[in-house]
């Protein structure tokens, strides 16, 4: 199956886009877990396995209300080698928790190192494809558009995708992608580039297996992206912490609730740290406050999109 057959099955049997973006940090870790990793040898490998052992309790207290995570590898590589094990591990347990794994590592080169990064990441529907094991990658266009292909077709062979970075949502976003030339901003150019590769992989499906990363903490530029990129499958940050609401991402979708998946990051994964949840939850019971959280959001964007509860 496509990577977007299944996601929009996913997006279905859960009644949410919303996505679970695991990005640890060691100094806002429970203390249990940062117990639990006590045994590992000090430094990076005892932070490695506490994210790993954190992240793997984020994915089961989710697994049933959401379709997708998002594991930042960044986060994991810091921690060097055990950091690296530590990310396989996490998106495996994710794979067999039965979610979907959107490994946010925005890779990017030419030729044969592509496609080299390619293979390692993309396993699509088969998890032990890749010994990554993800069923898709963000990818940096920043190379041109040679460099998209290898991703483009290591995906379609393997029923994974890419979603490239378009419009992001980092403040200074501007400074490159809203760069003018011939009366198009690089952030139009590279959507006209993902919806042409997005409409010749799609086959049968709506969307094909290139995507598009879109912030929306520039709600204007998403509803001109979304109708630039009719094809596309979106990946929307910046929802949560970053301080979009779901009234700003509803443009992301479809009439029939699809085309797009919302990752929240901190404010679901820390949200046992909320002063609202802080005397609700003990703090052993910090996954059950990261389910709550996570349902508030299932539900506002609910009932910003009207997708069926």
């Amino acid at each position: 199956m496509s990577y977007i057959s299944r996601l929009q099955a996913a997006v279905e049997r859960t009644a949410t886009a919303a996505c679970v973006g695991l990005d640890p940090r060691f100094e806002q870790l429970p203390p249990d877990v940062i117990a639990a990793a006590s045994g590992a040898p000090s430094g990076m490998p005892q932070i490695a396995l506490a994210f790993e052992i954190f992240c793997k309790r984020v994915i089961d207290s989710v697994a049933s209300l959401v379709p997708c995570v998002k594991p930042q590898a960044a986060f994991f590589e810091e921690c060097g080698p055990d950091g690296t094990v530590a990310l396989a591990n996490v998106i495996r347990h994710a794979r067999e928790a039965g979610l979907l794994v959107i490994c946010d590592a925005k890779r990017g080169d030419i030729g044969s190192t592509a496609e080299a990064y390619a293979r390692g990441y993309l396993a699509g529907e088969e998890a032990s494809a890749a010994p990554w094991g993800a069923d898709a990658l963000t990818v940096n266009p920043y190379l041109g558009r040679d460099t998209l292909e290898p991703f483009v077709r290591v995906a379609q062979d393997r029923g994974a995708a890419i979603y490239v970075l378009v419009r992001t949502s980092n403040p200074g976003a501007g400074t490159l992608q809203d760069v003018t030339m011939a009366d198009q901003t690089v952030y139009q150019r590279v959507a006209g580039i993902v919806e042409e590769m997005a409409d010749a992989t799609r086959g049968s499906d709506a969307y094909g297996c290139v995507g598009a990363v879109v912030g929306a903490t520039y709600p204007k530029e998403l509803v001109s992206l979304r109708a630039a990129m009719p094809h596309a499958p979106l990946l929307i940050p910046g929802y949560g912490s970053q301080g979009a609401t779901a009234k700003d991402v509803a443009p992301a979708f479809a009439p029939d609730g699809q085309g797009a998946v919302i990752n929240n990051s901190r404010a679901l994964i820390f949200a046992y740290q909320r002063k609202d949840l802080v005397d609700k939850f003990a703090p052993d019971e910090w996954p059950m406050a990261i389910a709550h959280a996570t349902g508030e959001m299932i539900s506002a964007l609910r009932s910003a999109t009207g997708q069926a509860g």
